[in-house]
């Protein structure tokens, strides 16, 4: 895959208030210079991942001079299935959408086919079928490779054995499955250092992962290696290991290896503090940019492959400073402080 340089400034975009207006479903309009207008359809905005996106997308659309409409599902199928229907009465240049369901988006895709819309599938890709969609995504199970291959460096480098635990996103999120997969890849191949004791099954429910993470501590006192599939989860993680005792930054007794996956500003701030010793960080900057060149390249009549692939990268305390500006999560502790 080419490398993409993204065109967006990290910092200009600016994480504020959202619309009260986008969560109930109702489009809204970004004013911008005359141009193309898209359509941007989330599901939710229920984490930083996704506010920093939609900002992000603001920003990028306004420097191409782009008109944008926005839409909130909640995560109601049907209620995005109208939306799309709703874009294409307006006649939109192009459609990006987040959905809840990989199979209850094909309708909607099909229905972009019949107008002649292309449609942009971000962070989730669809199930597999004719109708004919782009796709922007992490490589989720390369980037938790990377991630884990550093925890089971740093833990040979330490030595001592270890128990390990994951904590495990929605089954019924593709981004979950493989960031599950890209864990078990690397702590298989080392049964003599790790043994996975504890499965937390969070389905994206904070409260879900900090009663499952409480039992797996009592059950598994001595856990020592700790990964998560979204860095949202880390204040619930935060305050289990500190209930067990365990909340311990690098270089002091008890420090439990841990690494996050997404990029958050909370992540960058333990990193800064030691408690997190690696976060695989999806380039959400370079997604964004990805995303808006695919519209660009289907406007002017070039083919697209169905599935474009972001990267990412493992950030650590080593790292830190080199790579930080690539970090959306860094941006946005800079204007917290």
């Amino acid at each position: 895959m080419r490398k993409i340089e993204p065109r967006v400034s990290r910092r200009s975009f600016t994480v504020g208030a959202l619309l009260a207006a986008g969560t109930a479903g109702l489009p809204i309009m970004v004013k911008a210079q005359e141009g193309k207008t898209v359509a941007l359809l989330f599901d939710s905005l229920v984490s930083p991942f996704w506010v920093s996106g939609i900002e992000i997308m603001r920003a990028e659309a306004a420097e191409r001079g782009w008109e944008t409409l926005e839409a909130i599902s909640d995560f109601d199928d049907n209620r995005q299935f109208e939306q799309v229907r709703a874009m294409i009465e307006r006649e939109v240049d192009g459609i990006l959408i987040i959905q809840t369901d990989a199979n209850a988006v094909i309708p909607a895709i099909r229905a972009a086919n019949e107008a002649g819309i292309p449609m942009v599938h971000f962070n989730r890709p669809p199930a597999e079928s004719d109708a004919y969609s782009v796709a922007i995504q992490a490589d989720n199970r390369k980037i938790m490779q990377d991630t884990v291959q550093f925890l089971v460096d740093e833990a040979k480098a330490m030595g001592g054995t270890y128990k390990a635990c994951i904590l495990i996103g929605d089954l019924g999120d593709v981004n979950a499955i493989q960031r599950r997969d890209g864990f078990f890849d690397i702590v298989d191949q080392h049964p003599d250092l790790i043994e996975v004791v504890a499965r937390v099954s969070t389905e994206w429910n904070a409260d879900k992962a900090f009663a499952g993470l409480t039992n797996a501590l009592q059950a598994n006192p001595d856990i020592n290696f700790l990964v998560t599939s979204s860095d949202f989860l880390h204040p619930q993680i935060e305050q289990a290991l500190k209930i067990a005792g365990k909340w311990h930054p690098r270089g002091e007794e008890g420090h439990v290896l841990f690494g996050g996956f997404d990029g958050d500003e909370g992540a960058y701030q333990r990193l800064i503090d030691g408690y997190l010793d690696a976060c695989g960080v999806q380039n959400l900057f370079l997604e964004v940019d990805m995303a808006f060149g695919a519209f660009e390249d289907l406007w002017a009549g070039k083919q697209v492959d169905k599935l474009l692939l972001d990267p990412g990268f493992v950030i650590t305390a080593a790292n830190l400073e080199e790579v930080r500006d690539q970090m959306w999560g860094y941006i946005v502790w800079q204007q917290q402080q």
